[in-house]
């Protein structure tokens, strides 16, 4: 039973270092109890306090960049559109950032839309941090009726 569950986990990043057998002992019904048997494996700690690949702002910001000047380009100002437009840039933004494998990262996305009226704004933003780990990006684009702005946190954990 071990075995097979170590087969289908092969590739995992983890190790198994424990499997509790199912209630009956059967291998013919394990199949169907699977998944309930996963929820029962115990994975050794990893004791990793650093990620194997830190976050790269200069790349993560391009990327950025570049999503918010593509969706945005033609686009003019009303708060119905950017109501849901803000919703699917931050979703096309976390999945192009977790495109580049930064494991055991949280990331928080948010977008801001600010009509351009002639007023001033400030913008800030409170968090626990870990200066060596942690990391944040910031996206502008502008036009002349409204200014998009991208923040991206990552937070390791």
């Amino acid at each position: 039973y071990t075995q097979i569950l170590k087969e289908r986990l092969r590739d995992s990043i983890h190790d198994v270092q424990y499997v509790e057998p199912p209630f009956d002992d059967s291998i013919a019904d394990l199949g169907k109890e699977w998944k309930s048997a996963l929820a029962k494996l115990k994975f050794a700690n990893s004791y990793r306090m650093e990620p194997l690949k830190k976050f790269q702002a200069h790349s993560v910001e391009t990327k950025v960049q570049q999503i918010l000047t593509e969706n945005l380009k033609d686009v003019k100002y009303d708060d119905q559109v950017f109501c849901r437009l803000s919703l699917d840039l931050a979703d096309r933004i976390l999945s192009a950032v977790k495109e580049f494998g930064y494991h055991r990262y949280k990331f928080i996305i948010k977008v801001l839309f600010i009509q351009k009226t002639g007023q001033a704004i400030h913008i800030a933003s409170r968090w626990i941090w870990d200066v060596t780990w942690d990391s944040w990006v910031a996206a502008k684009h502008e036009t002349e009726t409204y200014v998009a702005l991208a923040l991206v946190f990552a937070l390791f954990c």
